[in-house]
């Protein structure tokens, strides 16, 4: 942390007190990060603090920024699905499958229904996924080392899996344009079927473990609480919005693929540990939706219809016809947007990214105002920021 100190100085009226006396108070600037392990990335909070209280928090950023929608301006459609993966690069299966919605959308494009099951299969489990690095690394920002040790060994059963779908564990580039690249392997939904039955009793541990500790409520209770209406004004959206008692998702309220055929809940916060839209409130929607990806993937599994795992489309460089879409999608994050205008032939013309991330950072400012600086780990990591999508 580099500080600078300034010092404000109060001077009494003479007779105000018996003895001559100057009382000072002095302010200080702190800057988290943009290197610092409660920052999730690349990240630099400038904190105006009087002693332990936080006067003032001031994102910036930009340390991230790669020129994400100029890039797809000079690629085909389908060459950008790799540079999606690098957005939220710990969901790289949910970006993949909002641009290919996009562009679908745009071009018209059919998809197989066997591909559709297969898309929010591996969606859900990158949903899982996510959610492990979130329930872990907050943890950790608060002093808790061994959750983060229990959410990396579940989640690389997950990567496991994706390794035998696609080859990758990481940046996946799984979900294309009109489909997914390969079908599922031999015995995948088998081996699917054994993890979730392993890994659907280890939420309630983890609940054990963190969530109903004495200690971390006391840290994320009644701390950076978001009211509904200031949810609002900002836009916020995914787990963020859903922690302040509002059951806004899109899977269920603009639904998409096969989202209208299953069966699930959108958990919301109840303040049921402290107050409506506070810090544990966020926190725990996330544990909450783990549970319901694991009732998604269950149905897709039993309803995996026979098929194509891809649409028919020209060998040569796709072609789409001018206009502009604009494809909302339920990121593990929140709400991701792809718009993008066409003026014909194989490359757009002009993109634009809507990334969540970006959006719910700018609540921080708002909450991180009059806390102790040791709640400034507590907030900033209850919105779960990825600073790839924040820059891009």
């Amino acid at each position: 942390m580099t500080m600078t100190n300034q010092t404000v100085s109060y001077a009494l009226a003479p007779g105000e007190l018996d003895d001559d006396v100057d009382v000072q108070s002095e302010e200080m600037l702190v800057n988290m990060g943009p290197q610092h392990p409660s920052t999730h990335g690349v990240l630099r909070i400038a904190l105006r603090t009087d002693g332990e209280m936080i006067l003032e928090a001031v994102p910036h950023i930009g340390y991230l920024h790669r020129c994400k929608e100029k890039i797809a301006e000079n690629l085909a459609y389908f060459q950008y699905v790799g540079y999606t993966d690098r957005l939220d690069y710990l969901a790289a299966m949910n970006n993949n499958h909002a641009w290919a919605m996009a562009v679908e959308k745009l071009a018209n494009i059919e998809v197989p229904i066997r591909a559709e099951y297969i898309r929010v299969l591996s969606a859900e489990l990158n949903r899982i996924a996510s959610h492990l690095v979130s329930f872990g690394t907050y943890g950790l920002d608060l002093g808790a080392f061994t959750p983060f040790l229990y959410a990396f060994r579940e989640r690389e059963y997950i990567l496991d899996l994706f390794e035998q779908l696609c080859g990758a564990r990481l940046t996946l580039s799984y979900i294309n344009v009109g489909g997914v690249t390969w079908d599922l392997p031999p015995n995948f939904l088998e081996k699917l079927t054994e993890f979730l039955d392993y890994f659907e009793p280890k939420i309630d541990e983890y609940n054990d473990l963190l969530s109903y500790n004495h200690i971390f409520i006391k840290r994320t209770a009644k701390v950076g609480v978001i009211s509904k209406d200031l949810a609002i004004t900002y836009a916020l959206s995914g787990p963020v919005i859903r922690g302040s008692g509002l059951p806004l998702d899109l899977r269920r309220d603009r639904p998409y693929s096969i989202y209208p055929k299953l069966d699930f809940d959108v958990c919301v916060g109840d303040g049921s540990r402290g107050q409506l839209g506070d810090c544990w409130d966020r926190y725990f929607v996330r544990m909450a939706e783990m549970k319901q990806c694991v009732k998604i993937l269950r149905q897709c599994i039993a309803q995996m219809p026979a098929g194509a795992f891809r649409a028919k489309l020209p060998r040569a460089m796709m072609k789409v016809p001018p206009g502009e879409v604009y494809a909302e999608y339920e990121n593990p994050r929140g709400h991701l947007g792809f718009f993008i205008e066409s003026q014909g032939g194989t490359i757009p013309y002009r993109v634009k990214i809507r990334g969540a991330c970006f959006v719910n950072l700018a609540v921080t400012g708002e909450l991180c105002r009059n806390v102790l600086l040791a709640d400034v780990p507590a907030i900033v990591g209850s919105i779960d920021v990825v600073m790839g999508e924040v820059d891009r």
